[in-house]
């Protein structure tokens, strides 16, 4: 398997109300790649978005959930959901800014 490049990692952010209440305490929350680990997502981070430090990841995995069209039924793809908390003294992530 080929390694993992940062700008592979972060696939997109994840914008819901908990997400959203988590960013008054630096946390952001981002969909990344299912066999990325926490210390790609860090460096993702800090590469990404410039004058942020990152503190802390917590990673979950998702299964896929369990569709049905009829008789048919399947499964939707297994994702990867990261945390990153940011340092007190980090710049905030800007695209996070206008929500």
């Amino acid at each position: 398997m080929a390694a993992i490049q940062y700008y592979d990692v972060i696939l997109k952010p994840v914008i819901t109300e908990k997400s959203m209440a988590g960013m008054g305490e630096k946390k952001y929350t981002f969909l990344v790649h299912v066999d990325a680990t926490k210390n790609q997502v860090k460096e993702a981070v800090e590469k990404m978005f410039e004058g942020t430090k990152v503190a802390s990841v917590n990673t979950m995995n998702m299964d896929g959930k369990n569709k049905r069209r009829g008789m048919v039924t399947g499964k939707t793809a297994k994702t990867k959901k990261a945390i990153v908390q940011l340092t007190e003294d980090s710049k905030e992530i800007e695209i996070f800014a206008g929500l």
